[in-house]
């Protein structure tokens, strides 16, 4: 086992805070915490400690079922080096004035923010990535870029960007967090930790988060693969069969030919497809109106663009854009009252809203806590046993 000759010198412990609303990926936010933990323990010393917070103070439900018990709420007076926040869901819903207000203050502050999962949706929308590159995950990117035209949305596994760190979620974050591991202690700990964790191949920030077009369609024509990553990358583009025909080098009819041949398609009804993909994307995880996402897709009208949402998935898009997000609600996963529609929260929300029972202000656990209080997951903050593997 290294010990602390390996790595840096000493140096002061870093504060870390994971800000989880409901339903936040497990997957993720174990790929963000256990590399701290792992160099804590590679390192034999405490180079991290870190505490979890929720808008309310109380338990928060991942997405597999699993409660977290938090040891504070959004408008803390704490003192931390870097905050991360996990959402998950569909995080495009979540409107949370306070939450949003705490994140700047602690910007303010010179607290490194990062949004992991769909996290940069909460930082975008206080006003936190304005000019600086982010990821979200690959579900969320349609709607994430249309929401926020001043962020640079890459669309890559991670970003950092001075003080604003995203992760697509996932695997990723281990990623993300190994980097930042080996900026702040050196690559020797970050090698370590990755190697305990058997991450062999680490990946580059600018890596792209989805498997290439080869791969997820199992073709392997040069010529075909060039003419889809050009579709890919151009979705709301009416294809000119001309144009694509001359960036496989082939004439038109060779390449409808390829088409059917290796998607059983045809050009335009591929291009279509891929319109139509991104404008479900764009009704179940933004704002944008029926006929504003038949315009952002490339449709000419909308009665087109309603007759073609039909055909492909079996209902209207204003199905799916009714069951977008059912009652709106905040961080907290509970419904918010007094919005009817009107974007803005209703009177008598102050903060994080009512403590919940068991709890005194001071975001420690009362005696109140229920018989499922007690028996969630704990933060473990200082613990220095290995790492699972």
């Amino acid at each position: 086992m290294p010990k602390n000759a390996d790595f840096l010198p000493e140096s002061a412990e870093l504060a870390i805070g994971f800000l989880l609303l409901p339903d936040f990926a497990m997957m993720s936010y174990a790929c963000a915490s256990e590399p701290l933990r792992a160099a804590n323990r590679l390192s034999g010393r405490t180079l991290y400690r870190w505490r979890h917070f929720s808008v309310d103070g109380g338990p928060v439900m991942a997405s597999s079922g699993v409660p977290i018990v938090p040891d504070g709420r959004i408008g803390d007076d704490v003192r931390l080096d870097a905050l991360f926040v996990f959402a998950g869901g569909n995080p495009s819903t979540i409107e949370h004035g306070p939450t949003e207000a705490w994140l700047r203050t602690l910007a303010r502050r010179g607290v490194r923010l990062g949004g992991i999962s769909g996290g940069p949706f909460l930082l975008a929308r206080a006003g936190l990535l304005a000019g600086r590159r982010a990821t979200i995950h690959w579900e969320h990117l349609p709607a994430f870029a249309e929401s926020f035209p001043d962020v640079g949305t890459t669309g890559t596994v991670y970003e950092i960007d001075g003080d604003r760190m995203t992760s697509a979620g996932g695997v990723a974050a281990l990623d993300m967090m190994i980097e930042l591991i080996a900026r702040d202690h050196g690559a020797a700990l970050a090698a370590a930790v990755g190697d305990w964790f058997l991450r062999s191949e680490l990946r580059a920030g600018g890596t792209p988060q989805r498997t290439g077009t080869a791969e997820r369609l199992g073709i392997a024509d040069p010529r075909l693969l060039r003419v889809l990553s050009h579709m890919e990358a151009n979705p709301t583009e009416a294809p000119s069969r001309l144009r694509l025909a001359r960036i496989a080098g082939l004439s038109v009819r060779r390449l409808e030919d390829l088409f059917a041949a290796h998607l059983g398609s045809t050009i335009g009804r591929h291009a279509l497809a891929l319109k139509l993909d991104r404008a479900r994307r764009l009704l179940t995880q933004s704002g944008l109106s029926v006929i504003e996402v038949a315009t952002a897709c490339g449709f000419q009208s909308a009665s087109h663009f309603s007759r073609s949402y039909r055909t492909r998935f079996g209902i209207p898009p204003s199905a799916d854009q009714a069951g977008r997000a059912g009652p709106p609600r905040d961080g907290s996963g509970r419904e918010r009252p007094g919005r009817e529609g009107s974007g803005r929260e209703g009177p008598g929300r102050e903060g994080s809203g009512r403590e919940s029972p068991g709890r005194d202000g001071s975001g420690q656990e009362g005696s109140g806590r229920d018989a499922a209080g007690r028996a969630a997951v704990r933060s473990q903050s200082n613990r220095t046993s290995p790492p699972s593997r």
